[in-house]
């Protein structure tokens, strides 16, 4: 597959080595996977940590969090939200000094971001010199049996005994029917996070939001919380808005029955499972066992569930706190907000908006609507073979790394450690967060992430002890 691209084998292929105790480690990115992991190292008395995050003001926090408004609030109640799986109520006590909720809380984003800073301040002050913070962009990376060479953006190398790329998200691409160039100057939004996603909108203006799901969500509530009255559209194929919390916590059932492996039985279990506790009981209680079930599927499996299933997963997994499903409800009432199932057929330019035509879902008509801004919603994409960033780029021209079969990130091994285009698994490339889904699937909640941060820096300490959380 990506000999199609031109590839070039990397001289030398990675080698299986016993795992052995590192003395430094180049975290290649400062969000939330990559700062949790520089503070995993530290708390377990690990190698020293160099962080390396090209975005300064997002250290620590990500995008998810350092572009947050007020108004986006976590999608998960504060109790579970520690960043320490064998400290599970460290978040809550926080909150409790900053006097900013309880353990049933859903805080605002912003609040976890402050969070995240005060750990990674906390562990930079108490460390010493164990951890340095480097202000750029790591463009390539050179493996080897012991060591590894990182490139920045300035020129300058850092050397270490292990790299681990910590990349958050790859950026949305425009989906398929909209070319970009055809909108008007100002029009498109490929940012639905940006502060200026209102300007230049007026009361009688609509906005296309396309995707309908959290990222949607969000900008929705950030067009209104900036003084936004017009109309808003958000449009998917399915038109599935995620669903709400409960107000309060629910009483999780434990399975009494292992689930069964094939999709379609598996439909019906948790069918019956929603029956007698409900729909939230019955995902939830998948939690504990989901990465397990992924890793074990075929293939054929996982595909046939990201072809069917995953929408209707992703609206039931990854719910809203109820105080922003009633803000979006409002929305809908109000008639300020609509979702529709559809699929763009036609984009024209007319004056200083887009002209767009598009099909219901299920129907042959075309509906032709006006809109001033057209924000992309889509989500999060993990193609590699799409990427232009730099560093990815030239990992894949050297064949240091390789798409998994699913082309939703990297592919690894069960220990994170990244496989080369030959099969093999490096000794001193690992990768961890959402560009690793393709192995684990569930990879992006706070309580996954701080797992395999975890369970990594014990790998990378040499610990043979065990502690935390699922471990």
């Amino acid at each position: 597959m990506l000999a199609d691209i031109g590839l070039r084998e990397d001289s030398a292929g990675p080698q299986s080595q016993p795992p052995r105790a590192c003395e430094s480690v180049v975290i290649i990115g400062g969000g939330f996977s990559g700062t949790l992991q520089a503070i995993n190292l530290l708390r377990h008395d690990g190698p020293r940590a160099i962080l390396v995050e090209r975005r300064g003001a997002q250290l620590a926090r990500g995008v998810a969090y350092s572009a947050a408004h007020p108004s986006h609030l976590l999608n998960v109640r504060a109790g579970s939200m520690s960043a320490f799986p064998d400290d599970p109520d460290h978040f809550v006590r926080w909150l409790a000094h900053e006097g900013g909720g309880t353990a049933r809380s859903f805080v605002p984003r912003n609040t976890y971001g402050r969070y995240l800073a005060s750990l990674l301040d906390s562990a930079r002050r108490a460390s010493g010199n164990r951890l340095t913070v480097v202000e750029d962009e790591a463009v390539d990376v050179t493996p080897g049996q012991s060591s590894v060479s990182v490139r920045l953006a300035n020129g300058a190398e850092l050397s270490a005994n292990a790299a681990v790329l910590a990349l958050g998200n790859l950026p949305p691409h425009p989906p398929p029917g909209l070319d970009t160039a055809r909108l008007p100057p100002g029009c498109y939004a490929a940012d639905p996070w940006a502060a200026d996603i209102v300007e230049g909108l007026g009361d009688d203006d609509e906005v296309l939001l396309l995707g309908t799901g959290l990222t949607a969500i969000d900008a929705a509530l950030l067009l209104d919380a900036r003084g936004f009255r017009g109309r808003i559209l958000a449009l998917s194929r399915r038109g599935l808005c995620p669903r709400s919390h409960h107000d309060a916590p629910p009483a999780i059932s434990p399975l009494s029955d292992r689930p069964p492996a094939e999709l379609s039985d598996l439909v019906r279990f948790v069918r019956l499972q929603a029956d007698m506790h409900g729909w939230r009981d019955a995902v939830d209680a998948l939690r504990p066992m989901t990465q397990m079930m992924w890793s074990a599927a075929p293939d054929m499996t996982r595909r046939r569930f990201l072809r069917h299933l995953r929408p209707w997963w992703d609206v039931h997994r990854h719910r809203l706190a109820p105080e922003v499903a009633a803000r979006i409800a409002a929305l809908q009432v109000e008639g300020r907000l609509r979702f529709a199932a559809g699929k763009i057929a036609r984009v024209d330019r007319v004056g200083g908006h887009a002209e767009i035509a598009w099909q219901p879902r299920g129907e042959t008509c075309l509906i032709s609507s006006r809109f001033q801004r057209v924000v992309n919603c889509t989500g999060p994409q993990g193609d590699l073979l799409r990427t232009d960033q730099p560093l990815l780029h030239n990992l894949l021209l050297r064949r240091r790394i390789r798409p998994d079969l699913l082309r939703l990130g990297l592919d690894i091994d069960a220990q994170s450690r990244v496989i080369a285009a030959n099969g093999t698994a490096w000794d001193s490339l690992y990768a961890i967060g959402p560009m690793t889904r393709g192995g684990l699937w569930e990879i992006v909640a706070v309580p996954d992430l701080r797992r395999q941060t975890w369970s990594l820096a014990r790998r990378l300490a040499n610990a043979h002890w065990v502690g935390g959380e699922g471990l």
